[in-house]
C-alpha cells in the first residue's frame, strides 16, 4: 500500500473487461475527443499479444512490448493510469507513454509512483528515453514533467473550424474546378475500393508522412498502418479524400466523423512532393469542409506542428481558430531516475 498525504491506493495491472469502462471515463477528462470501453477493448485486439525486444546494431531497443498500470483507491475507483509502449515503427530506443492522473486526487503521489512504475518498466527492457505530451494549458503537467527530467522537444496546436461559421466565399468554391487546373481529379477510396486503393495510398502515405516536421521512428507497415489508420472510430471509405493525376495518388485527406460530438476530425494531409505548390492540400481541405457542412456536422478539428507553415498557413485561410496545444516532451532514462532517486531520498530524510 502506498500513501501520500490521506489518500491511500495501489497499483495493479489492468483487468479486463471490467476496467475498460473507468478507464474510458478517465481519458474523457483529458483526450479531446471522446472514447469509449468498447472503443478501448477494440483498439487492444489489434495489439500483439506478446512483446518481444532486442537491440540494433548501435544497441538501442527496438521491437514491441507495452505495460500498463492502474492506481485504485480504496473505494476500488481509478485514480490514475499508464501505458508504456513502443510498437516496432517507434524511433529506436524510445518507450512512448500516456500517463493520466484523475483531477481530484492530484499532487498525492499517484503521478509519481505511475512513473516509477514505467520508469522500472523501461530500465529493465533497456529503453534510452521516455516521450510523451502534455496539454499546454496544464502548467502543473509540465510542471510535474520538468521536475522529472522532461523538456520540451515540440509544440503542436489544435484548431478548430465552426461549420456554421464558414463564409461564403469558401464554401462556394470548388475542389474539383481547382483541381482540374493542375489536371488533378478528385475521387475517394470509396471510389478505389479493395486492397489496391488502400495500397495507393500506403504508398502515398509513407513518403509524405516521413516529410513532417515531428514525424519520429518509422511508417508502419502496409498491414498495421491499416489497422491504425483506417480501421479506427469515424474512419469512412467517402471520407478519405484523393487527388489523382490519372491512375496515380498524388493527395489525401482522411477525415474521420466523430458522431458523439458530431464533429469531423482533419487526421491526415499528405501530397506528393512533386505536386506541392499546386494548392492541392487546399483543395483537399475545402472538400473536407463541403462534406462535414453536407453531414451537418458541427466543427472539424485538427492538430498541426508549429513548424508544418505551409498546411497552418492553409488553415488559417479557411477560417480554422487556434485552440489549446500540447507539447511533445523527452527525457533520457538516466535523467528520470536521477529525479525519482531524489525525490526518494528527500522523502525520507525530510
Amino acid at each position: 500500500m502506498l500513501r501520500k498525504m490521506n489518500l491511500a491506493y495501489t497499483l495493479r495491472p489492468l483487468r479486463l473487461p471490467e476496467d475498460y469502462a473507468p478507464l474510458a471515463e478517465l481519458l474523457n477528462g483529458h483526450w479531446s475527443e471522446p472514447t469509449s470501453a468498447e472503443r478501448l477493448e477494440e483498439d487492444d485486439k489489434k495489439l500483439y499479444e506478446v512483446g518481444h525486444t532486442w537491440k540494433d546494431d548501435n544497441g538501442l531497443l527496438v521491437g514491441y512490448d507495452r505495460t500498463r498500470r492502474v492506481a485504485v483507491t480504496e473505494d476500488g475507483s481509478i485514480a490514475g493510469y499508464v501505458w508504456t509502449w513502443r510498437a516496432p515503427w517507434t524511433e529506436p530506443g524510445y518507450l512512448c507513454n500516456t500517463l493520466v492522473v484523475r483531477e481530484d486526487v492530484r499532487e498525492q503521489g499517484v503521478g509519481k509512483a505511475l512513473l516509477r512504475h514505467a520508469h522500472e518498466w523501461a530500465s529493465e527492457l533497456g529503453a534510452s528515453s521516455l516521450i510523451t505530451e502534455v496539454w499546454d494549458d496544464q502548467p502543473e503537467a509540465l510542471h510535474f514533467a520538468v521536475r522529472r527530467g522532461f523538456i520540451v522537444e515540440r509544440h503542436a496546436y489544435q484548431s478548430l473550424l465552426p461549420l456554421s461559421d464558414v463564409p461564403a466565399s469558401i464554401a462556394e468554391l470548388d475542389p474539383e474546378t481547382l483541381l482540374a487546373r493542375s489536371g488533378l481529379r478528385l475521387l475517394t477510396l470509396a471510389d478505389e475500393p479493395g486492397e489496391e486503393g488502400k495500397r495507393k495510398l500506403y504508398e502515398l502515405a509513407t513518403p509524405t508522412m516521413r516529410d513532417i516536421p515531428s514525424f519520429l521512428g518509422d511508417v508502419p507497415d502496409f498491414d498495421q498502418w491499416k489497422k491504425w489508420y483506417l480501421e479506427v472510430d469515424g474512419f469512412r471509405p467517402e471520407l478519405v479524400l484523393i487527388a489523382a493525376d490519372g491512375d496515380r495518388f498524388v493527395g489525401m485527406t482522411n477525415v474521420l466523423h466523430i458522431e458523439a460530438t458530431n464533429g469531423m476530425y482533419h487526421e491526415y494531409t499528405g501530397v506528393d512532393k512533386a505536386y506541392r505548390g499546386k494548392g492541392v492540400a487546399q483543395a483537399l481541405k475545402l472538400e473536407a469542409i463541403r462534406e462535414g457542412m453536407r453531414r451537418g456536422a458541427d466543427y472539424i478539428r485538427t492538430d498541426n506542428d508549429s513548424m508544418n507553415e505551409p498546411i497552418l498557413a492553409i488553415n488559417r485561410k479557411l477560417g480554422y481558430q487556434p485552440l489549446r496545444g500540447m507539447y511533445r516532451i523527452v527525457a533520457s532514462m538516466e535523467t528520470v531516475g536521477e529525479a525519482l532517486m531524489r525525490e526518494h531520498r528527500e522523502h525520507y530524510e525530510g
